[in-house]
C-alpha cells in the first residue's frame, strides 16, 4: 500500500476539519505543474505574437493576474487548464476519486475566482477572453477568438 501524508500546501477554508491525504507520488507529480510558461499558454503567445499583438506577460496588478494583457488597448486574456478550472463538457475536466470533496470545492473556488477577475476587468473596461487548454492545439481557433482582441 502506498505512503500516505498529508498535502504539503492546504487550502485551510476548503477543508475544515477534515485533512485530505494524498500517496507521496501524486504529491510529487502535482509539485511539478507549472503555473506560468506552459505548452497551452507558449501555443497562444506564438500566435499573439504572429498576428502582431503587443501584450505583457506579468499581470499580478490586474485581477485574476490574466496571462497575457495590454493595458493601453484594454484586453486580458486566460489561458485556462481545463482539469484546474473545469470546462464544461471537457474529457479533461475530471474530479479526482480520493479526497473528492475537497476537489469539488478546490474547482468551485476556482470557477468563483474567476468569475470575479473577469467581472473587475470588464468593470475596468477590458475585453476579456479565455482560451481552454484543449482549445489550444488549434492555432487557427486562437488566431479567431484572438481577432475579437486585434481586429485587422
Amino acid at each position: 500500500m502506498p505512503q500516505e501524508r498529508s498535502f504539503k500546501k492546504i487550502e485551510r477554508r476548503l477543508v475544515r476539519n477534515v485533512l485530505p491525504t494524498t500517496t507521496v507520488a501524486i504529491s510529487e507529480r502535482m509539485g511539478r505543474i507549472r503555473q506560468r510558461g506552459t505548452d497551452p499558454e507558449m501555443r497562444v503567445r506564438r500566435v499573439a505574437s504572429a498576428m502582431g499583438l503587443r501584450y505583457r506577460i506579468s499581470n499580478r496588478d490586474l485581477p485574476g493576474t490574466p496571462d497575457l494583457a495590454n493595458r493601453s488597448r484594454k484586453w486580458a486574456l486566460f489561458v485556462h487548464g481545463c482539469f484546474w478550472h473545469q470546462h464544461p463538457g471537457c474529457s479533461a475536466a475530471t474530479v479526482p476519486k480520493s479526497n473528492r470533496r475537497f476537489w469539488q470545492a478546490k474547482f468551485a473556488a476556482n470557477r468563483d475566482r474567476d468569475s470575479r477577475a473577469r467581472a473587475e476587468l470588464e468593470a475596468r473596461g477590458f475585453a476579456v477572453v479565455t482560451i481552454w487548454e484543449c482549445q489550444t492545439q488549434t492555432p487557427s481557433f486562437i488566431r479567431k477568438t484572438m481577432t475579437s482582441l486585434h481586429p485587422n
